[in-house]
């Protein structure tokens, strides 16, 4: 039996494929153990598995505002010191981090111990944290077709995103009864990712009372501390009861997107391999803001695989099961 230390905290895209990967060392008899962030968001996916190890690191994203870089360096020293005393109760044979904050500190304790260090990329372009602390990793796993500048040869494996073992298409029939959603109205389900989206959140709203003429439903998921859960009755031009959900977190994806006739999404690598797995129709709107606008490449090379087509301008398109997902660049 192997110890592995997992750092996988700041956003759902670094802790859903953490969990995935500890879950599966977990199946093969492997002790793991998690590094989470303190963020709200962490606390609410780990705790769907109290089978889990998990310990909050301190952390802070890195920023060049003068208020953001001073927090950024003291929460990271404090994390060093915290996963410099962590690993050295534990001695894990390994370390995998997936990028994000809570990577920095263990990654620097991790040398500093001897303990290799494996780090993982999903997005098409590399983060700042695997880019800066791939120079102290013995493995890196990146993109099929991507590559880091100076790490060459056999420290790079070529590999997709784990998925957790739960995010699987069910049957419309059962993902609907499970969720109380109408079987016989279409469904749309809105995602901005593990953070949510203000834009896409306020889209919904602006334009539920014409979804709800047409017969849609709408499962909107706005992301912690951007509203309330709530049900809302509207009716379609015939008179018939139509309904909309918003909820801040959900912890059913698969569900979710099984029950799905369209999702309306960012494009974050997780989000992107948890729609391939249901197979589910999509439209991605990825996050301009993203560092190194890393969402429109993840979306751009979805397309290129034949994953779904691509506009600069917008404008309604429609997509069948068979065309999987439609990726959208206009921004918004």
């Amino acid at each position: 039996m192997s110890r592995f230390l997992i750092a996988c905290g700041g956003t759902g895209g670094h802790l859903a494929p953490g969990i995935a990967l500890a879950e599966a060392l977990r199946a093969r008899g492997h002790d793991v153990r998690l590094f989470i962030s303190h963020k709200k968001v962490d606390s609410r996916l780990a705790e769907k598995y109290p089978h889990l190890t998990t310990a909050a690191v301190p952390g802070a994203p890195f920023g060049l505002r003068p208020d953001v870089l001073v927090r950024c360096v003291g929460k990271q020293t404090h994390g060093l010191f915290y996963s410099l005393k962590y690993l050295a109760q534990f001695r894990p044979h390994v370390v995998v981090g997936f990028g994000g904050f809570t990577n920095a500190g263990v990654t620097l304790a991790a040398r500093c111990l001897g303990i290799p260090v494996a780090l993982h990329e999903a997005n098409r372009v590399p983060g700042r944290a695997v880019r800066l602390l791939s120079r102290f990793a013995q493995r890196l796993y990146l993109p099929p077709g991507v590559r880091l500048p100076g790490r060459l040869g056999l420290m790079v494996r070529h590999t997709g995103l784990p998925v957790r073992p739960e995010v699987v298409r069910l049957s419309r029939t059962e993902a609907r009864a499970q969720l109380g959603v109408d079987q016989t109205q279409k469904l749309l389900v809105i995602v901005g990712g593990s953070q949510g989206s203000g834009n896409l959140n306020q889209w919904v709203v602006d334009h539920l009372a014409a979804l709800a003429q047409e017969g849609v439903q709408v499962w909107c998921v706005t992301g912690l501390g951007k509203g309330e859960a709530s049900v809302r009755e509207l009716r379609t031009k015939q008179g018939e009861v139509v309904r909309a959900w918003f909820e801040p977190f959900t912890d059913r994806v698969g569900v979710l997107l099984s029950a799905a006739d369209l999702v309306v999404s960012r494009a974050g690598a997780g989000t992107i391999a948890e729609l391939v797995r249901c197979e589910t129709p999509a439209v991605l709107v990825p996050y301009p803001f993203a560092a190194d606008n890393h969402q429109w490449a993840n979306a751009r090379y979805f397309e290129q695989q034949g994953g779904g087509s691509s506009s600069t301008r917008t404008r309604s398109r429609s997509c069948s099961r068979r065309s999987s997902t439609c990726s959208s660049t206009t921004g918004c």
